[in-house]
């Protein structure tokens, strides 16, 4: 019967329900038993539904709980490994206390489970010549005849980016299924087989994505149910990125790596010319050399196809000498012939991203870094490719994030996955940032395109830290802002992090510990980023995150908003700056206990006729153009773990 499975999460969420008795800390909220009865309801009628929770509301337990109450098999997708563990080893454990028991599975990508296969020809291939760190790699041996899971995540004293892993983890294009000797020992497969057993399967979205480009007998996905996106804004762009096409001088790098040691393996009595390895090395580094300096992002045009063209043909040539010695030996190792059609593949997807075609739904592009590149072709929509997706599958699709609507409208987010007719429903954080929080827009900032900017917003930081004790997240919206603010601020007293000095959650650990840091980020830090309490009471934000003008994908999708008739700022860009804004924003306030206050140092937001969009997308809280303002709020702020300044 309809609503049963509403009426039982209300009875447990409620103020005399089990989690208020016998869960520690659980308080009830309102927002939450509302959330949890929208999505009981979307299971049961197996409907989709898009739901905005502000920081506070509890939707983890919110839609875990009629989850888990459900009949049926639940697939839950968030947007990192991280968020998986903690939804996996803490929330789900912690709920299933107090609800009948489900079967439930963490099941990662390909690249964090060992492969026994490749561990084998890694160590023979070792042996030979390959430079390796000996330590890293006889760490892995001996866990390898430990684990039960051959999670790579269990060896914690390897680094993540350990060249290791991408020698001995499972990868889709080096699988050899059941023609592989070690199949029935298999790490991978032993995780597909729980997930096919299990009510409760927890993934993240690259995975789910991937997934779903899986041709036959590659998925590892189970049919399911009931699906549930948290952190549901990076499906859009993950989503873009798996229906489009790419290729990179890493990928060149690979597999001459894995032909060397495969054909050292599997025919190591014939010879393998060294200059015949090296040739797509070199050329992939001239290709480097005939693209602009430094990173950036460019469109794929007619003129750059004229200036690649020649290096790639060499390239391709190179690898067809490759691709041909492998077919000769066709049939003499699974391996090898596994390996041949990698190269036919790499070789054709090089010829397509080489070639420049005029295509008004795809955008062609290029990408540099320091010493690599990536051409890639981009759709420009996947409306129509995932609401095919998620007709075909069927179920009920509940998409969940702190930000995903436009003052309260989440036209734009439901248009990008053309989920349109998915219910909503817009929950407000039931944390008081009337008390809690300010707002505080300067309006004597020079113009972000103007060249004084970057001093007055240095000058403006410094005084901000000096007000706050440190304590404070600078978030910029461009790499090269964050460069230079880290070269401006070396004199503070105050411990500062830089974002690439150390890993991510390295410097989220110092800054945590340090407890009156200033951490300068961009990127990943402006969401999914958690930090409680004092250490963190100011965040500043650099200027309103438009994204760049010049990015080949926002280009082509404004002109094709111009050519329908529509509004480009207003339809595409304005949506896209309120979230990211928000996600900033987010940062400051995760308790009900927290204090802080929110700079937004872009004049932009003071006098535009477009920033009350911007501005009430945000929680409500004070705001305020004046800085003794920002004193007052200081002062007042009761606090008993400000650190003393380090100098």
């Amino acid at each position: 019967m309809a609503g049963v499975l509403a009426e039982q999460c209300r009875e447990l969420l409620g103020e005399d329900g089990e989690f208020a008795r016998l869960l520690p800390g659980f308080k009830p909220r309102s927002a939450q038993i509302a959330m949890s009865g929208a999505v009981a309801h979307a299971i049961e009628s197996q409907s989709s539904l898009v739901v905005e929770a502000g920081t506070g509301t509890g939707k983890t337990y919110a839609y875990l709980l009629p989850a888990l109450l459900s009949d049926g098999k639940v697939l839950i997708s968030t947007a990192s490994r991280t968020l998986q563990d903690q939804l996996y080893q803490v929330d789900l454990p912690e709920l299933m206390r107090h609800v009948p028991p489900r079967r439930r599975c963490l099941l990662k990508g390909r690249s964090n489970y060992l492969c026994l296969q490749r561990l084998e020809a890694t160590e023979e291939f070792y042996r030979v010549q390959l430079q390796l760190s000996f330590d890293d790699l006889e760490r892995v041996r001996i866990w390898a005849q430990q684990t039960i899971h051959g999670d790579r995540s269990e060896l914690a004293d390897i680094a993540e980016d350990a060249p290791i892993w991408s020698m001995v983890t499972s990868t889709r294009d080096s699988c050899l299924n059941a023609d592989c000797p070690y199949y029935d020992r298999c790490f991978l497969i032993k995780a597909r087989n729980r997930a096919q057993d299990a009510d409760i399967v927890v993934v993240n979205h690259h995975l789910f994505l991937a997934d779903c480009q899986a041709e036959d007998g590659q998925a590892l996905l189970p049919k399911t149910q009931t699906y549930i996106f948290d952190e549901a804004h990076q499906v859009p762009d993950i989503a873009l990125n798996f229906w489009g096409e790419r290729v990179s001088a890493s990928q060149v790098s690979e597999l001459m790596r894995t032909l060397q040691q495969d054909w050292h393996e599997h025919a190591g009595d014939l010879e393998l010319p060294a200059v015949l390895i090296d040739a797509p090395l070199n050329e992939t580094h001239a290709l480097r050399a005939l693209l602009p300096e430094g990173s950036s992002r460019e469109d794929f045009t007619r003129q750059t196809e004229e200036i690649v063209k020649p290096v790639i043909a060499q390239l391709v040539q190179s690898l067809t000498v490759l691709e041909q010695m492998l077919q000769a030996q066709q049939g003499r190792s699974k391996v090898l012939d596994k390996l041949h059609e990698r190269f036919e593949d790499l070789i054709e997807l090089l010829k397509s991203l080489s070639t420049w075609r005029s295509d008004p739904d795809v955008v062609h592009w290029f990408e540099t870094s320091r010493q690599g590149w990536t051409l890639a072709k981009t759709p420009l929509s996947i409306e129509q490719a995932f609401a095919e997706l998620v007709s075909k599958r069927g179920g009920a699709w509940v998409f969940t994030s702190a930000t995903l609507a436009v003052q309260s409208d989440f036209s734009y987010f439901k248009s990008q996955l053309g989920i349109h007719e998915a219910a909503t429903l817009c929950l407000q954080s039931p944390f008081d940032y009337a008390s809690q929080a300010l707002l505080y827009a300067p309006r004597d900032m020079p113009m972000p395109d103007q060249a004084q900017f970057s001093t007055r917003l240095h000058q403006l930081i410094e005084r901000l830290v000096a007000i706050s004790k440190g304590r404070a997240f600078i978030l910029f919206t461009s790499h090269k802002a964050l460069q230079e603010a880290a070269k401006a601020l070396t004199t503070l007293p105050w411990p500062l992090l830089v974002q690439g000095q150390q890993p991510r959650h390295r410097l989220l650990e110092d800054f945590r510990r340090k407890g009156n840091a200033v951490l300068l980020g961009t990127g990943s830090f402006w969401e999914g980023v958690d930090v409680a309490g004092d250490a963190l009471s100011l965040v500043v934000i650099d200027r309103i995150p438009f994204t760049s003008p010049s990015d080949p994908w926002l280009r082509a999708k404004v002109a094709s908003i111009e050519a329908r008739g529509g509004r480009p700022f207003f339809d595409l860009q304005l949506p896209l700056a309120a979230m990211t804004l928000k996600q900033g924003s987010g940062r400051l306030i995760r308790t009900e206990s927290d204090r802080g206050v929110l700079v937004i140092a872009d004049p932009r937001i003071c006098m535009q006729s477009y920033a009350d969009a911007l501005v009430l997308s945000l929680p409500m809280m004070p705001r305020t153009h004046q800085i003794e303002r920002v004193e007052a709020f200081f002062s007042s702020v009761p606090s008993q773990t400000i650190a003393e300044v380090k100098r």
